[in-house]
């Protein structure tokens, strides 16, 4: 019996080897936004151990946009071109390569988890000064935001078209907009975040305009034959904040600009959300969105065994599995997935004396 996880998945002119996505999961090793050797190496291992689609980790639109001074970006022609050679590896190697734009928004200037993780006030070397939809900290360490001018609001979604094109320069086949876990498409979305009290806050048709805004500006520039996906978070989990029912109603919203795929994520807007982390604990949202607006979805959290990962599938919570720690733990998961499926999946052929023949 054929196994839904090693299926093909065809959106637009592109089709995926398989149903296993690696999730984007920010490095912070890149010097002026750069991508160089431990990307090549990174994600090309996840491509040659059997991933259907690579993505590249949120990607900065502008300097400003950057989580931390160690992002990856794609506000540059140079780094733009940076990402090409790697871009070649995966499709050489036969997964899709995909890439996430980004802005952090409030949650901006801080530094690499890896450094401490604190928030770098604008006056620090390394700092600046983060943008929002209110001048609301993320945490009571961080720097207040900016309340965003219509005119910067404007520059954004310029920044944002300009990082599309340049991803498709690259080479990149699918592109996924970052609307989740606090950064700033998503703080326009949830009332934790966004107090305006023009046409861009307040009601939820206010929060979700600036949003949908960006996705239909990047929907016309990004080429009409290649997928767009959006990553929203579905929850903030906290109550007064961004909720499941509201995600219903942006997923249909996003469905009629033309998105292919919402991929389904949770949490990020505040640093003590009570988050019941477990096995598959976001599945239901893919389910509901998948169900409801009948729009693809991916799932994601916590999933790390290959039964697991197809029993998603066959009960259709959801059109593609993506793994995160999972597979930075082991790039080869997808190849000991076929493996513990049955399924006779391709190893690299330099791999080929490796694979166990039972």
């Amino acid at each position: 019996m054929s196994k839904l996880l090693f299926q093909p998945w065809q959106m637009r002119d592109v089709t995926l080897r398989n149903r296993i996505i690696m999730s984007p999961m920010c490095q912070y090793s890149t010097p002026d936004g750069v991508a160089g050797n431990w990307h090549l190496v990174h994600l090309g291992s996840r491509a040659v151990g059997g991933a259907g689609l690579v993505m590249v980790e949120a990607a900065a639109v502008s300097p400003e946009g950057r989580i931390s001074p160690d992002d990856l970006g794609i506000w540059t022609e140079q780094q733009a071109h940076a990402m090409r050679p790697i871009v070649q590896f995966l499709h050489q190697h036969g997964a899709v390569a995909a890439i996430q734009i980004a802005h952090a928004g409030r949650k901006a200037s801080t530094a690499a988890p890896f450094h401490g993780g604190a928030p770098l006030p604008p006056q620090s070397e390394r700092g600046w000064q983060p943008i929002g939809p209110s001048p609301l900290p993320f945490s009571s360490s961080h720097t207040p935001p900016k309340e965003m001018s219509l005119d910067d609001l404007q520059r954004v979604r310029d920044d944002f078209v300009a990082a599309a094109k340049r991803a498709e320069q690259a080479g990149f086949r699918v592109l996924e907009l970052h609307m989740a876990h606090g950064y700033l498409l998503h703080s326009f979305l949830s009332p934790i975040s966004n107090q305006r009290q023009d046409a861009y806050g307040a009601s939820l048709e206010n929060r979700l305009r600036f949003p949908l805004e960006v996705a239909a500006a990047v929907r016309a520039q990004w080429p009409a034959e290649l997928p767009l996906w959006v990553r929203i978070s579905a929850t903030d989990w906290v109550a007064g904040g961004w909720d499941l029912e509201q995600s219903l109603v942006l997923a249909r919203e996003l469905q009629k600009l033309g998105i292919d795929v919402i991929d389904c994520s949770s949490g990020g807007m505040t640093p003590d959300a009570p988050i019941p982390a477990g096995p598959g604990f976001q599945v239901p949202f893919a389910a509901r969105i998948r169900q409801e607006v009948q729009i693809p979805t991916v799932a994601v959290g916590l999933i790390t065994h290959p039964l697991q990962a197809e029993q998603i599938l066959l009960t259709g919570q959801a059109d593609g599995i993506a793994l995160a720690r999972e597979l930075l733990r082991n790039p080869y998961w997808p190849l000991q997935a076929a493996q513990a499926l049955g399924v006779d999946f391709p190893w690299p052929p330099q791999y080929e004396r490796a694979r166990p023949t039972h």
